[in-house]
């Protein structure tokens, strides 16, 4: 067990961020890490959810909504910042959890991101497929709908997947293969491409902000809190919150700023401006438009997939002319949250394989531009055929509850770090310890427990995926417990096969109904009784040999 829980010495950690000649480029300046934060906090989120969280559960209370939002992720922001500043590292919460939860917990996190980062910039290419479709269409260029789909739909009522028709999302696809050739080719060249990106999109929100504050009726203000109807989280004080649970999902991103950690300049000072600027400039643009919206039109009406549209719609001619580059604002905003997707994914590989856990490959620089370019072009392909075969619902809702638990993680590990490293040098310290990194645990933990129990089962069904992974392959080549004088046994079958069956049997589970679970809860506790006992006879067996040979002498 001591051996699941193992960290990475913190020396070690810094000798590798202060190697500078073997390691990633340190190209990022300030500006461009606070730009890569908006671009990847702002996408889908300012353009769709401010609008459906309005219509749906708090009307104008919205802006309300996002500073609740706001706070609980600045829990986690302030947690992520000072570890970031601490451990200038590639790999963000992975590294984080590996200096002070242990290895076990770290190859958690380290696969749940992939959930964020991979999952995550094949949701939004699917996304910037639907804008890009209905732009070529305003211009007179038409994309059939068999190449601009997934082949496959997903029936939340009966769980399955069911044919669509479709051929291939290409749009999607061809927007990652862009992407990913970009990132090759140097992280300089896509912070300069992100740049580009993020004045475009920062532009066309002030715009409409700034015009659309003149249209702006005030009776659409009130009731600024439309009444509760009678079910908790529609209307009411307890629809401001629930819509700030939807909003969470906005803010979602400016953790990927810190896999940038070791490309950035001057880490220790940068870091913290580059999470925590990015998300307050962030805040403040998300809280000006709902409050733009809800005041050039009636909340009621925002319910759609484009509410920006709708009301600058409500203005009249006047405002036709905006329509245009509404639709290149969001584009553009999609574009740069893949890119940054794109780019943190890469990065979590290249220091898992650093330390052992995947192979040695997946940590090559490319010899030029020493970029991650091997594992950056894996990342890409793979979330090119996840975003041109799967539909956008089935992949948002992994992407969710994947961050919600790195950010837990992140916030326990400054809970930990402080109490068992008090003395370690902090460029920036989470204030208000203990109550800001609890309350980064509770808040996040909080929204993971609203989400749909098929997200939960497809969670626990990934895991158990990775599980498998570690057992067989990561917990044999680990750098650190090479380093240790005991090292584990190489026993694959004794020490695999418990996990494989426990995956096989959530495997089967995920296609009946919950009802049934409380018996198959019990066959894995069963399963994982067997898996105990199997290891305690496996450790009696290897231990015999060497109490016998100390009787001898």
């Amino acid at each position: 067990m001591s051996r699941l829980f193992i960290t990475k010495p913190l020396q070690k950690l810094f000798a590798e961020a202060a190697d500078t000649e073997k390691g990633l480029k340190r190209a990022l300046t300030r500006t461009n890490l606070i730009a890569l934060g908006i671009g990847a906090i702002i996408g889908a989120g300012i353009f769709v959810l401010t609008g459906q969280a309005a219509a749906q559960y708090s009307g104008p209370a919205v802006v309300i909504s996002f500073v609740i939002a706001a706070i609980a992720c600045g829990f986690a922001g302030l947690c992520y910042a000072e570890f970031a500043s601490m451990i200038p590292i590639a790999g963000s919460a992975y590294t984080y959890a590996y200096a002070t939860l242990g290895e076990f917990i770290a190859w958690v996190i380290g696969w749940d991101l992939i959930l964020e980062y991979l999952f995550g910039a094949s949701t939004v290419a699917v996304g910037w497929s639907g804008y890009v479709t209905s732009f070529l269409k305003d211009i007179g260029i038409h994309i059939p709908e068999y190449l601009a789909n997934a082949p496959v739909k997903y029936d939340p009522a009966t769980h399955q997947l069911v044919a669509s028709g479709a051929l291939l999302n290409l749009p999607a696809m061809f927007i990652i293969a862009l992407m990913t050739t970009l990132l090759v080719i140097g992280i300089k060249e896509s912070a300069r491409f992100n740049n580009m990106i993020v004045f475009v999109k920062l532009l066309v929100i002030f715009l409409v902000i700034g015009f659309g504050i003149h249209y702006i009726v005030p009776e659409n203000y009130h009731p600024f809190i439309p009444p509760n109807e009678g079910t908790w989280g529609i209307y009411g004080w307890s629809g401001v919150f629930r819509a700030a649970g939807v909003i969470f999902f906005a803010y979602i991103g400016f953790d990927a700023v810190s896999t940038a950690a070791q490309e950035a300049k001057n880490p220790q000072k940068d870091m913290p401006w580059g999470i925590l600027g990015s998300l307050l400039i962030c805040t403040l643009l998300y809280i000006a438009m709902g409050f733009v919206m809800t005041g050039m039109v009636n909340y009621t009406k925002l319910n759609v997939a484009d509410p920006v549209a709708v009301a600058v719609n409500a203005a009249g001619p006047s405002l036709f002319w905006l329509r245009f580059p509404v639709k290149i604002g969001a584009i553009a905003g999609l574009s740069s949250v893949i890119l940054v997707m794109l780019m943190g994914q890469p990065r979590i590989f290249y220091s898992m394989a650093n330390d052992g856990l995947l192979p040695r490959s997946f940590s090559k620089l490319h010899p030029r531009f020493r970029t991650p370019y091997i594992t950056t072009i894996i990342t890409g392909l793979v979330a090119m055929l996840v975003s041109g075969v799967f539909p956008i619902g089935l992949l948002g809702e992994l992407v969710s509850i994947g961050t919600l638990l790195a950010f837990t993680i992140v916030s326990a590990g400054i809970l930990i770090l402080r109490r068992s490293k008090p003395h370690l040098h902090r460029p920036f310290k989470t204030p208000g310890y203990p109550v800001v990194p609890s309350l980064g645990i509770l808040f996040p933990f909080l929204v993971m427990l609203t989400l749909p129990f098929d997200t939960w089962l497809r969670l626990i069904l990934w895991m158990a995926l990775g599980l498998d992974i570690f057992y067989l392959y990561s917990q044999h080549h680990s750098h650190v417990v090479r380093d240790m004088e005991t090292r584990p046994g190489r026993h694959f079958t004794i020490e695999a096969l418990p996990v494989v069956l426990v995956t096989l049997v959530l495997l089967i589970m995920s296609f009946f109904s919950p009802e049934k679970w409380v018996l198959y809860a019990a066959i894995i506790q069963i399963l994982i009784c067997l898996y105990v006992l199997i290891r305690l006879r496996h450790e009696i067996h290897i231990s015999q040999p060497a109490v016998v040979s100390e009787e001898k002498s």
